[in-house]
């Protein structure tokens, strides 16, 4: 009678992992990281996160919405994560991080025979900069002391307004400019910053699920994933 009780208690499911709710990662459309192709997301980032978080066996959802949003549910909401994020100095302590999804410049573009150069980011704080909001560029940009900012909910919106010339530059990530360039008449004016780009989680998230991310993304960097991943966007890894 003993043994069959030990059997029977053995048999029903853990309480941590039947019960545990499932991880929130949040993230916005920024092609060819992230971006909804009919009811599908897909991107370099949203691959990355899938693959990983299927490897270390975490039960998870991935959300995509306004960028603002998704950054303020990541430090109020256990069990949430936002993606692509940047790790920089101001935001290292408010969460715990996964990375890197990719290391990357931060440059300033303009339209193609906008006529706007710049030498240096001194120059270039006489135009217009459109960026997004909460997004770490318009942290970098109030810190290196740009004050003509134009903030948008979206990186697409910000795009709309450079090429329709409503702004004069704004900044965006070097690897995703390589191949955007091929696309729409954009150039490179100056480098804005570099950084370190993650998963960024809420300060309670549970150190072994943490822990798990980070040898699921290790792996996929070291067997040479993480590239193919890039090349199959049309990116180049910058290492």
């Amino acid at each position: 009678m003993k043994r069959l009780l030990i059997l029977a208690l053995l048999s029903l499911p853990s309480f941590t992992s039947a019960g545990a709710a499932p991880v929130s990662l949040l993230t916005e459309e920024y092609p060819p990281f992230s971006y909804r192709e009919g009811k599908a997301m897909k991107g370099a980032s949203i691959e990355q996160v899938d693959r990983m978080m299927t490897a270390a066996g975490i039960d998870y959802t991935v959300e995509m919405m306004p960028w603002a949003r998704a950054y303020s549910l990541a430090q109020t909401t256990p069990m949430t994560c936002v993606f692509t994020t940047a790790h920089n100095a101001k935001r290292d302590s408010k969460f715990k991080w996964v990375e890197p999804l990719l290391v990357d410049n931060n440059i300033l573009i303009a339209k193609t025979g906008s006529g706007i150069s710049a030498m240096d980011l001194e120059e270039a704080k006489k135009y217009t900069i459109g960026t997004q909001r909460e997004d770490y560029t318009e942290t970098v940009l109030k810190e290196k002391g740009f004050t003509k900012l134009d903030v948008t909910t979206d990186f697409s919106a910000t795009l709309r307004k450079l090429l329709n010339g409503r702004i004069d530059m704004m900044p965006i990530s070097e690897i995703y400019f390589d191949r955007l360039k091929t696309e729409q008449p954009l150039q490179k004016v100056a480098v804005l910053s570099s950084q370190l780009m993650g998963i960024a989680c809420e300060k309670s998230f549970p150190g072994d699920l943490l822990a798990r991310m980070q040898t699921a993304l290790d792996s996929l960097i070291a067997d040479g994933t993480q590239k193919s991943i890039f090349m199959k966007y049309g990116l180049r890894r910058s290492d």
